[in-house]
Order: C-alpha cells, then sequence, then structure tokens
C-alpha cells in the first residue's frame, strides 16, 4: 500500500515520561489514534513490523497516512524515523514532525518546513539520519521556566503546570484539525490556522 505521507510525534517512551512537556509530540499522535478508534471510516490498523516504533495506518485527510512514536527516547528519534521513511517511500516533503518548541509560549504553534533544529536533540537525529532539513515541523509551545537558573533538561521532562494542562485538549485538537487542513489544502492554509491559535486569558486573573 502506499502512504501520502507520515505524522510522527517526539517524545520517550514509558508511563515516567508520559505527561511531560517533551512529549507533547506523542500527545498528539495519541488524539488522532482515538479519533480513528472512534470512526471506522478512517480504518486505523496497527502496523507490526521490526524496529523501535509504533506504527499504525488510517485513513486521515483523505488519503491513507502513517502515525508514528518513535520508541528509542528523544536523542535517538532519526533511528526510527529513517527506517520507517525508508521502507514505506516516505519523502521528507510528506512527512510531519511534531515536537514540543522552548520558544513558543504554551498555547502557540508554528508550522514550517526545513530550518535548522534549534537545539533540539530529536530533530537533530531525525535531520542527521534523513540527511535533509527539507521535512515539515509543527511546532507546539512549551514555554520556557520563569527560573533561568533551572535547568533545561529537568523543564523539559516535568508534567504541565495545571493551568498548561487544562488547555492542552483544545490545543492539541487546534493542532490535529491544522494537520488536516496541511494535507487537503497545503502549507499556505495550515500556516494561517496554526498561527491564528492562542489560549484564551483567563478572565478571572
Amino acid at each position: 500500500m502506499d502512504f501520502k505521507g507520515a505524522i510522527v510525534g517526539l517524545g520517550n517512551p514509558g508511563p515516567e515520561y508520559q505527561d511531560t512537556r517533551h512529549n507533547i509530540g506523542f500527545m498528539l499522535v495519541d488524539h488522532i489514534l482515538h479519533l480513528a478508534e472512534e470512526r471506522q471510516s478512517m480504518r486505523l490498523e496497527k502496523i507490526e513490523e521490526s524496529g523501535d516504533y509504533d506504527l499504525w495506518r488510517c485513513k486521515f485527510a483523505g488519503a491513507y497516512r502513517l502515525l508514528v512514536k518513535p520508541l528509542t527516547y528523544m536523542n535517538l528519534s532519526g533511528k526510527a524515523v529513517a527506517r520507517i521513511c525508508g521502507r514505506h517511500a516516505i519523502d521528507p516533503a510528506d512527512l510531519v514532525v511534531v515536537h514540543d518548541e522552548l520558544d513558543l509560549p504554551v498555547g502557540r504553534m508554528k508550522f514550517k518546513r526545513g530550518g535548522s533544529d534549534n537545539g533540539h536533540n530529536g530533530l537533530k537525529s531525525i535531520q542527521e539520519r534523513l540527511g535533509s532539513p527539507d521535512y515539515n515541523r509543527l511546532r507546539l509551545g512549551i514555554g520556557r521556566p520563569d527560573d533561568r537558573y533551572k535547568p533545561i533538561t529537568d523543564w523539559v521532562l516535568e508534567p504541565f503546570d495545571e493551568k498548561s494542562r487544562a488547555a492542552l485538549p483544545e490545543i492539541i485538537g487546534h493542532a490535529a484539525k491544522g494537520l488536516d487542513i496541511f494535507f487537503r489544502r497545503g502549507m499556505g492554509f495550515a500556516q494561517q490556522h496554526f498561527n491564528s491559535f492562542s489560549v484564551p486569558e483567563d478572565e478571572s486573573e
């Protein structure tokens, strides 16, 4: 079967990492999986093959796509991504990598193709393994710690705070809709959708 693209959510495997900031990519893939489990029309199927990843196929945005959760831990994500792209003939232009972004506050998201890894070890690994930076990245904001001396490695591996956690369903739902727009209508329409989103301010504050 020919697949018209793949959505890769970045994160770390294991229950201890499930709700951490670094795993927001996994959260988006889980959201699409949940939708597909409820909708027979999406024809969700788990693909069993050797490799350090969980892999599914489903009908998303009018065609069959792959959904991917690398199980290599963040710093080695490229190993799984390169193997899947090779086995299933996925071109970088049809690959979307969803990841956490320190330089955007919670509730903001940006979508782009190519560029630098911006210090993100998961992206660095993917670029090295693919031999190209020309894949699509959905950057979901997690913000930076208020304490400038707090190690970033600690920050990304902590759970979201209560306020951010409450906003996650809306954030993830909007992001998933944007991916549908990207595959159906292209980069420009998708960027308008992603870039216009922000979490409503709490009027009680």
